[in-house]
């Protein structure tokens, strides 16, 4: 009841500054309906207050996220349950979610009476330009009486939390350099082994074929074995994807970075789609294997809270991907490289892996001189020279370029090109 008093509006106050007003007037004045009026000005606040805090701890509130996960520039809905649990109709409410000032301002809707057990829903979009994980909640429920003259907050403590993942663009079907070809040894392909390692046979089981016994095995064992089934040839790929903060420019939603992240998302998927198990690797130590079913939801939530970090080289991602390596297909989104960095990723050719790198020109997401992109521009291509020297395939990418138009690059079946020079461009008769 206190708190409820504590709750009391202008209006509820001012009703029983009123009624002090009132009963010292009737008393000066000898007035008993002046006295009358003045109960009745003290109760009516009094039983607004007793009425709001009846129903103080009576409502229940869920809330669900539709989708859970939605990709960057893209809308989910919210709806809220809320429930009158108790014998007691409530009165008018507020409702307000709280939010990150990411995904706008917080919503504010009113939900008239709830009679007894009775629930109400109420739904609110938001939407996000930026990827992470965002906390949406507390709910915090404003409760009134019909008069308006008391007022009290209360805040539920669930939250739930809304996942923003990187854009993912379908790419087209091409002949990646390192798959499987149906026939003879395959750099992408590893044995998958369910038995005993470096044993040709296994116990028998119940079930299996007694034409696969294996008469020797058993004979030098004791126990019936059998010949192990032939193992099955599986697609492995490992996508890398370069965070240092000096190798990326531009700010927000349209940096070189943020371009990287939807790229490394959308060649994750595309992978995970045509049967590859995955890895990805980072500059910031992640290092997770998607091989289970919808292991894809783990790489975009996980993509989704990458970010730049000015700690760590190109060296220590190197290594970090040979600590774990076995050969197969090697896909890399770098920011700008140095000479002697590109040279650096081919030690990522150990095992005989093959190997695509996306070499993004991040300073072209940033404005030069002529000068100063003259030198931009010819470091980048020498960078993408020493690349292909050392094994990669290099698609360089600028400021512009979708991923589905210069994924085709990345085919065994295409030509393939080192570097792409800037094209040529007239201004006022001069070739820039």
């Amino acid at each position: 009841m206190r708190e409820a008093l504590r709750g009391l509006t202008t209006r509820g106050r001012s009703f029983l500054a009123a009624a002090v007003a009132a009963s010292i007037s009737a008393i000066i004045l000898g007035e008993r309906d002046l006295l009358r009026v003045s109960v009745l000005l003290a109760a009516l606040p009094l039983l607004a207050a007793w009425y709001v805090g009846r129903s103080r701890y009576r409502l229940a509130c869920s809330r669900s996220l539709d989708p859970g996960r939605a990709p960057v520039g893209s809308s989910a809905r919210v709806i809220l349950r809320l429930q009158n649990v108790s014998r007691l109709p409530t009165g008018t409410m507020l409702l307000e979610d709280r939010l990150p000032y990411a995904l706008g301002s917080r919503p504010r809707v009113v939900l008239e009476r709830l009679g007894a057990h009775q629930a109400s829903s109420v739904a609110y979009t938001v939407r996000a330009d930026v990827r992470g994980r965002y906390p949406i909640g507390p709910l915090v429920v404003r409760l009134t009486d019909p008069f308006g003259l008391c007022e009290l907050t209360r805040s539920f403590p669930s939250v739930d939390q809304l996942t923003v993942i990187p854009q993912v663009t379908a790419l087209p079907l091409v002949r990646l350099a390192g798959e499987y070809a149906g026939t003879g040894d395959s750099r992408a392909r590893s044995v998958a082994v369910h038995g005993e390692d470096d044993a040709a046979t296994r116990e028998y089981r119940r079930g299996d074929d007694l034409r696969r016994v294996h008469w020797r095995s058993t004979a030098r064992t004791g126990e019936l074995m059998v010949r192990r089934e032939e193992q099955p040839w599986e697609s492995r790929a490992t996508v890398v994807l370069d965070t240092r903060l000096t190798a990326h420019r531009g700010e927000g939603p349209t940096a070189s970075f943020e371009w990287a992240v939807a790229a490394a998302a959308s060649i994750a998927v595309h992978l995970r789609q045509n049967g590859y198990k995955l890895r990805l690797v980072t500059g910031t130590g992640v290092d997770i294997d998607a091989i289970e079913a919808g292991g894809e939801g783990l790489i975009l939530d996980t993509l989704a809270d990458v970010k730049l970090t000015a700690e760590g080289d190109l060296s220590t991602l190197v290594q970090h991907v040979r600590h774990r390596s076995d050969g197969g297909l090697v896909i890399g989104l770098f920011g700008t490289l140095t000479l002697a960095e590109a040279e650096l990723l081919g030690q990522l050719r150990a095992n005989g892996a093959s190997c695509i790198g996306f070499a993004v020109d991040s300073s072209t997401w940033t404005p030069l001189s002529d000068s100063d992109r003259e030198a931009a521009d010819r470091d980048h291509g020498a960078a993408s020279l020493a690349m292909v020297r050392s094994g990669w395939r290099s698609v360089p990418v600028r400021h512009g370029d979708t991923l589905a138009a210069i994924w085709p690059a990345v085919s065994r079946g295409s030509q393939g090109f080192a570097y792409r020079a800037p094209m040529a461009e007239t201004v006022n008769g001069v070739n820039r």
